[in-house]
């Protein structure tokens, strides 16, 4: 990404949106972010004027979303980049959380990235090229007790991104699914919403795992500056991939369930294959 260019970074308050922000800021590059307050777009646009532009959207708000696309291309320019990165964790026992929260944390995570996406599509297909970055989660390829909803969502994003991927390159568009192990976000503090306990039968299962959990957050591995930088560096390249994991626990962890799921294939393939007529 030599070229000035403009990025559409959706939620830049905080985590890897604001801190990618911040880096293609310093680079020279111009960002236009969502923000879901007034009080945070005069923050964020005082990081560099005229290069920091926000823009008030809550990604749910499907029917805002084209509107506010077009307003983007007409007064500030071109959207080279769309990085899809507002979204939330939901940690509870399947059994425990309502299909409320299963709703909400898909309309964030997923249906608000695609809305997104299908926004800034004409544009780019028009223009033949652009890029699109989905931010998933390692969580998007393995799975822990208590996150289900959350790792459904990230499973789903991580399908559509690649099948999307594989529509617009031909039209001289990537799309890359960014898949973070753990940072040092808010996602397991402030951000997380938590459904209450209800069952004692997954007392002993998850308690410790909610509790290491919160011990954790604040203190994991992952720098969200460096993250934001090798993100820079995936927009540069003249070959982007479909699926980039970001931190060592992701690529060990997801390492470690393909080589479970490839020893789970082959100790069922004889019936797998038996289903042939």
């Amino acid at each position: 990404m030599s070229a000035i260019q403009t990025l559409l970074i959706t939620g830049v308050s905080s985590g890897f949106g604001r801190a990618l922000a911040q880096e293609a800021l310093a680079m020279g590059h111009r960002v236009v972010g969502t923000v879901r307050s007034e009080q945070a777009r005069h923050e964020f646009e005082a990081l560099a004027t005229g290069d920091a532009i926000a823009r008030i959207l809550d990604v749910t708000h499907f029917d805002a979303i084209d509107g506010v696309v077009a307003d983007i291309e007409k007064t500030v320019g071109p959207v080279n980049v769309l990085v899809n990165n507002a979204g939330y964790g939901h940690e509870g026992i399947l059994e425990e959380s309502p299909l409320t929260d299963m709703r909400q944390q898909f309309d964030v995570n997923v249906f608000g990235a695609v809305a997104m996406m299908k926004a800034v599509l004409p544009y780019m297909r028009s223009r033949r090229r652009g890029h699109i970055i989905n931010i998933t989660s390692m969580g998007g390829f393995i799975t822990l007790p208590g996150i289900s909803y959350y790792c459904g969502s990230k499973f789903a994003l991580e399908g559509i991104s690649e099948a999307v991927g594989r529509e617009v390159n031909p039209l001289g568009i990537a799309v890359t699914a960014v898949a973070p192990g753990s940072f040092r976000t808010d996602w397991a503090g402030r951000s997380m919403v938590r459904a209450p306990r209800s069952i004692p039968d997954y007392n002993g299962l998850f308690d410790p795992i909610r509790e290491a959990r919160r011990q954790k957050s604040g203190r994991q591995l992952g720098d969200p500056a460096k993250a934001a930088r090798a993100m820079l560096d995936l927009i540069a390249s003249d070959s982007p991939p479909a699926h980039l994991l970001l931190g060592s626990d992701a690529i060990d962890l997801v390492r470690q369930k393909l080589s479970l799921l490839a020893e789970e294939i082959d100790r069922w393939e004889a019936v797998t294959r038996s289903t042939d007529g």
